[in-house]
């Protein structure tokens, strides 16, 4: 089964949610961005990250706006469930941008990055990297990839939401180019439920749109599941 939750921000006391806590081998938990567990490489991160390569679940994350790309991109790209990704542990897997993933006989498009609310403050720390917001490469192949399936995925995974359904929940009227992006997805794919998780709420926007921060969700009810 695969279950959705927002930012974890490098913090273990979110793995201690009881839904968390009672999955299972074959389950899939997928993180919208901001995962936090690969920033500044100390010891007590390294050991962190041993603690949850050591979870009987698939721990899954595309990238937020506070990632350590330096670090992340120094992991081997590895292919995963049918698109590329890289691997962190035996079970932990960075989603990659614009790949499609079947996982649980479902079809998963990630594709995270997105802009800095603090960005000139994170510069001044030394703490802000280029690679945060997608380019126009990674936007094409992302867009090859999913003519390859039709225009057609399951859910949609990213760490920001598109133009339109971010004005919906903050009236917002400047865009980047990542929310353009999607906003044109939105025109073209067809989809059953997108995920994000920079807004840091818990609210379903619209039927198919759903923001996470704190709550873990299933993609879809035990009870519909084939």
């Amino acid at each position: 089964m695969i279950y959705v939750t927002g930012d974890t921000h490098g913090e273990l006391a979110c793995f201690d949610n009881p839904l968390i806590r009672k999955l299972k081998k074959k389950d899939s938990l997928i993180i919208c961005g901001d995962f936090g567990f690969l920033w500044d490489n100390t010891e007590d991160e390294k050991k962190n990250l041993k603690y949850l390569s050591k979870r009987r679940y698939q721990i899954l994350f595309v990238d937020g706006t506070h990632e350590n790309f330096d670090l992340l991109n120094s992991y081997p790209i590895v292919d995963y469930k049918g698109g590329k990704a890289r691997k962190i542990s035996n079970n932990i897997f960075y989603l990659m941008r614009g790949q499609i993933y079947e996982i649980d006989g479902k079809t998963v498009f990630a594709f995270g990055g997105g802009e800095s609310p603090e960005k000139e403050l994170r510069m001044q720390m030394g703490k802000w990297w280029k690679q945060e917001m997608p380019t126009l490469s990674e936007m094409r192949e992302a867009f090859e990839n999913l003519k390859k399936h039709d225009l057609k995925v399951d859910y949609v995974i990213s760490h920001e939401p598109s133009a339109y359904v971010r004005n919906m929940i903050d009236h917002k009227s400047d865009i980047n180019s990542v929310a353009a992006f999607f906003d044109g997805l939105e025109k073209n794919i067809t989809f059953t439920k997108w995920f994000f998780g920079s807004q840091h709420i818990d609210r379903k926007i619209t039927s198919k749109h759903y923001a996470l921060f704190d709550s873990v969700i299933p993609v879809e009810p035990k009870n519909k599941r084939k």
